[in-house]
């Protein structure tokens, strides 16, 4: 069974930078996207960060210009490079994939906690 796996999260301070990863056990086939969603206390897991399976990507408005999604070796390992952190970027993050396949479509990773403190 495939299955995501997140790491990267921590305490960090405001302006602080942090990279997460996303590394896959397996292979998933016919990739759609992967991306990078956050939840936040008490809100609504939101769309962070996407990028398709031909390059493109799509941010939210609030991080565009602080964060980069970006893939390693194939679909095995995606990145999310923030910088510029700022408390309110404080949330559970989630990485997601998307396949063309049932079996293996909208598979979700654990998440890893980031904390900014002000």
């Amino acid at each position: 069974q495939v299955q995501l796996v997140e790491s990267g999260g921590g305490l960090v301070q405001s302006g602080g930078s942090l990279t997460l990863s996303c590394t896959t056990s397996g292979s998933i086939p016919r990739v759609v996207a992967m991306g990078w969603y956050r939840q936040a206390p008490g809100k609504e897991r939101e769309l962070v960060a996407v990028m398709n399976s031909g390059g493109g990507t799509n941010y939210a408005d609030s991080v565009k210009g602080r964060f980069t999604i970006s893939r390693d070796n194939g679909w095995n390992l995606l990145y999310l490079q923030m910088n510029n952190l700022k408390p309110e970027d404080t949330a559970v993050y989630y990485c997601n994939a998307r396949s063309a396949v049932r079996t293996t479509d909208n598979l979700w990773g654990q998440g890893t906690r980031v904390t900014v403190s002000s």
